[in-house]
């Protein structure tokens, strides 16, 4: 079966999001838990928490199709002691609060270089920082979301995410979102090689640690390395790849999430894609 949602808002608290989500036809979701813009926000009351789960339990939300997104400021392959053990500090908030809500995944970007060291030292970083993190948290899996290569990102190649899992001691809590937009800007041609991209990706990182994916077009072409994202079917990627995506059942039970740009077109997004699933 598909999961198929959407990255809701949580305006007015985190207890909103079911909500939000129920409104648009979704069986999946996606959140952030804080202020994705900020450092340090104010703790999930324990009223917030009590809502979020009860929300949840009403409108059939299962915490194994939920989401939830890391903030942006971030970045666990720093190449600076200060900004690593922030980052590091912002990360074992984020993993805390998913504990608290009775989630069981946490997606976030992996990374970036800002060119001052090397691709496989920003890699061990981000591996080193997903072990101290685990060691201080149970259940919840981190999820390594692949990117476009924009700028000094790290995880826009298959090895990456491949290479941080290998360092990852605890397999059992760590997994990828592959993002459909990301996937096709860094160069995997998801139009013309559909089975050729998966079937790398299974090689080379394997279908087991697949958690998840966030279901955009892409504005900009193949092998861009920017980061654009688009409404389904209006970008370069086109509507046949997600046909093809949503009738594959090696994406059945796992949160799929959409993040295209008009909001509004979510309801109708999500039940085009759910039409798909059942052709």
């Amino acid at each position: 079966m598909k999961y198929i949602g959407a990255h809701v808002s949580t305006s007015g608290g985190v207890e909103n999001a079911p909500i939000n989500a129920h409104q648009i036809g979704a069986n999946a979701f996606a959140l952030f838990t804080k202020n994705q813009r900020q450092w340090v926000s104010k703790p999930l009351t324990p009223e917030s928490i009590a809502e979020f789960k009860a929300n949840c339990e009403k409108y059939n939300f299962n915490p194994a199709y939920i989401l939830p997104h890391d903030s942006y400021l971030i970045n666990l392959g720093h190449p600076e002691e200060e900004g690593l053990e922030k980052s590091r500090k912002a990360f074992l908030d984020e993993m805390q609060r998913c504990e608290q809500l009775g989630l069981k995944l946490l997606n976030f970007h992996p990374g970036t270089t800002l060119n001052k060291i090397t691709v496989e030292e920003c890699l061990d970083r981000i591996a080193e920082s997903i072990n101290l993190t685990l060691a201080q948290t149970k259940d919840v899996i981190a999820v390594i979301e692949n990117t476009a290569g924009q700028g000094s990102n790290v995880g826009n190649e298959f090895w990456h995410l491949k290479y941080i899992i290998d360092r990852v001691e605890d397999k059992s809590r760590v997994g990828v979102c592959l993002d459909t937009c990301h996937t096709y800007s860094a160069g995997y041609d998801l139009v013309d090689d559909y089975e050729g991209v998966f079937q790398n990706f299974d090689e080379t990182v394997g279908f087991e640690y697949l958690k998840g994916m966030h279901i955009n077009d892409s504005k900009k072409e193949l092998a861009s390395r920017v980061d654009r994202h688009d409404s389904i079917g209006k970008g370069t990627i086109g509507f046949d790849f997600f046909t093809k995506l949503m009738s594959d059942p090696r994406f059945d039970n796992m949160p799929l999430i959409l993040e295209t740009v008009e909001e509004t077109l979510w309801p109708e997004e999500i039940a085009w894609l759910r039409e798909q699933s059942s052709l």
